[in-house]
């Protein structure tokens, strides 16, 4: 997956609370494994009519928040069924960061493991930050992982917080797999010292 370190992005809001996974990607989007190609069926049911039109008054079809990665939503993003594709669907739709006072587990996990940075932020914090963008007059965000910080085009800045295990992941660009491959030797050394007595794993038998 891409690193993220420092994102700098257009903002948009989508000013709803407890945005499933179903909203984020309907069921009928889910027959392939493949992780890229789902930007189109992101947010599909809100942001098409019955003959496949663009909804006017669905806040992300605004022309102010073309080409914007930084979403700014509502509490319990991404709540509802386990669905890796909601993470591949924002991501393919150019979403880089989701700002939320909470948000799902499972979706959490999905997010992290495909580099999709949320940033949870006191309520009240997401909903000036809400209110600021949805001026819809280009306003933009930057995320700084390293320090764990969001700063504003206003010079505002918010600290958030992450699981040091994700946070190194998402500034290596590597998911949990990724970053035990890169201690593959040590593994293999330990597995060979083992007791024959005790279950073996893949790698001693190469």
């Amino acid at each position: 997956m891409e690193a993220f370190t420092v994102h700098d992005g257009l903002a948009a809001t989508l000013s709803r609370s407890d945005v499933d996974t179903d909203q984020i990607i309907p069921k009928q989007f889910l027959k392939r494994t493949e992780r890229d190609g789902y930007g189109d069926a992101c947010f599909f049911s809100w942001r098409y009519d019955a003959d496949g039109q663009p909804q006017p008054e669905f806040e992300l079809n605004d022309p102010a928040y073309a080409g914007a990665s930084i979403l700014v939503t509502g509490r319990n993003f991404g709540c509802g069924s386990s669905r890796e594709h909601a993470a591949w669907a924002l991501l393919g739709y150019g979403i880089k960061a989701v700002i939320a006072p909470s948000f799902g587990d499972i979706f959490t996990v999905n997010a992290l493991q495909n580099g999709l940075l949320p940033v949870v932020l006191p309520a009240s914090t997401v909903e000036q930050l809400g209110a600021r963008v949805a001026r819809r007059d280009g306003h933009r965000l930057t995320i700084d992982l390293d320090h764990c910080r969001v700063f504003d085009c206003e010079g505002r800045s918010f600290q958030f917080g992450l699981e040091p295990f994700w946070r190194e992941c998402l500034l290596s660009g590597l998911d949990p797999i990724g970053m035990a491959l890169n201690h593959g030797d040590a593994i293999d050394s330990y597995e060979k010292s083992r007791s024959r007595l005790l279950p073996v794993t893949g790698s001693v038998l190469r």
